[in-house]
């Protein structure tokens, strides 16, 4: 028997929806569009049974799983007990009813929606979406705190992950590269907290960054040969500034014949053309405390796997001295990124972040800084959610100690545009050792003035 006549057999039976007042006109409010919800999924049940739901919501195929369910939700709504609903407003009843049976509740199709980026869950009540670098609210939000334990089990559950009380935060990479955060109580105070960072394919260019107006052609030209001439660079920024998205584009111009190693805590890096990739990504410790892999672990053991550059996704503590011991002995053109609001403050919270992992005199920890990176670039998110790539600057060894920062390219915040301060050394050393072509690096020149 069809899912559809299995709802046309039942049709006669007394139901939970004759107990429901017709909705007015004038639309839903949120509370009555809850109630005809919460109404639908049991009549559903009711005239399908909860085995025949549970199977086809189970299908491999969800699209198929949510074909099948939406006949038999419109053919419940078409029973007249849902008499004063509108087609769009039966629509929208049905779609977040297969929302919630088949995939992620009030989630599902903002994570289903390409322009949407983040989604953010504060509690039952506020449920936020950013599209375009803009925060926005949901129209739609949960029921319950229990409804959001349930969802998030959903998405966990295929990593074997726990979420409650006893274990009450917790970091997740999903299968399609999403990122995903989540904290319950008592550590969050306001019912359960999600963040869902999606991954996105998009950017996997200097070419689409200068396309998005993120930076001009020359100054990613410029960054450009910085990767292939095998500079060690740096990408700095605050939370959301594309730092990452600066890297997996930096990351893609590096040569096709060398071996990239990359370390993350949840990996995000793609790189769909490169032919020798190995990807690492750390592992938090299980629930009996042990099985811990760390990115200092992980950036110890790249240097064994013979790599020619070490990306590390980002240095938050102690790994910050081994990614700097890598790249001062011999793994040049490796690339990073780190939190910081300015290029002072980079190197500053490089020297912090390595002091962690070696009790070393500042000034010898400063040495290995100013030694390590050449370059610096910072990436900025401005209120509009504009994201650009913004100064850069050259690193080495000031006169009386130290790290000394050179300006190479300034960024005025008032119009949004950018300087060439003074051309960087590599430049000149390239095109002497002859791995820059003259005319290529005129026509740059030419380019910039």
């Amino acid at each position: 028997m069809s899912v559809l006549e299995l709802v046309m057999d039942q049709e006669g039976a007394a139901t939970p929806a004759e107990r429901v007042a017709a909705a007015e006109g004038g639309g839903l409010s949120p509370n009555r569009a809850r109630e005809l919800r919460e109404v639908l999924k049991h009549e559903l049940v009711e005239r399908l049974g909860l085995e025949a739901v549970a199977s086809i919501a189970a299908s491999r195929d969800p699209q198929k799983s949510r074909g099948e369910l939406a006949v038999a939700c419109r053919a419940i709504l078409n029973g007249g007990q849902f008499a004063s609903l509108s087609p769009e407003e039966g629509e929208r009843l049905v779609s977040q009813v297969l929302d919630d049976v088949c995939g992620l509740g009030p989630l599902q199709r903002l994570l289903d929606d390409e322009s949407v980026t983040e989604v953010m869950v504060n509690g039952k009540d506020a449920l936020f979406f950013e599209r375009d670098g803009t925060i926005h609210p949901a129209e739609t939000v949960f029921d319950s705190d229990e409804q959001i334990l349930m969802v998030v089990d959903r998405i966990l559950a295929p990593l074997g992950r726990r979420f409650d009380r006893s274990c009450p935060i917790v970091n997740a990479r999903l299968k399609n590269g999403d990122r995903v955060n989540a904290v319950a109580p008592p550590v969050a105070i306001d019912g359960p907290m999600v963040t869902i960072r999606k991954f996105s394919n998009r950017i996997t260019s200097m070419a689409r960054l200068v396309e998005l107006g993120s930076l001009p052609p020359w100054y990613a030209t410029l960054l450009s040969w910085a990767v292939r001439l095998r500079q060690d660079i740096a990408v700095a920024g605050g939370t959301g500034s594309g730092k990452t998205t600066l890297l997996n584009a930096l990351s893609c111009e590096v040569p096709l014949g060398e071996r990239i190693v990359t370390i993350e805590d949840s990996a995000e890096l793609r790189f769909d053309s490169h032919p020798d990739v190995v990807r690492l990504e750390a592992r938090t410790a299980s629930i009996e405390g042990s099985g811990e892999i760390t990115i200092r672990d992980l950036v110890k053991n790249a240097l064994r796997m013979r790599p020619d550059r070490i990306v590390v996704g980002e240095v938050r503590g102690e790994e910050a001295v081994d990614m700097l011991q890598a790249m001062n002995t011999g793994h040049d053109g490796s690339l990073t990124t780190l939190h910081a609001g300015t290029p002072d403050e980079a190197v500053l919270r490089l020297v912090l972040m390595s002091r962690f992992g070696m009790d070393l005199p500042t000034d010898i920890i400063e040495e290995q800084v100013a030694t390590a990176l050449d370059l610096l670039v910072m990436s900025q998110r401005f209120p509009d959610g504009r994201r650009y790539i913004t100064s850069l600057s050259t690193v080495g060894r000031a006169e009386g100690g130290g790290v000394s920062l050179g300006e190479v390219v300034s960024f005025d915040e008032g119009s949004r545009s950018w300087h060439l301060v003074g051309e960087p050394g590599f430049v000149q050393r390239a095109l002497d050792e002859g791995t820059l072509e003259g005319g290529e690096v005129g026509e740059w020149r030419r380019s910039v003035c």
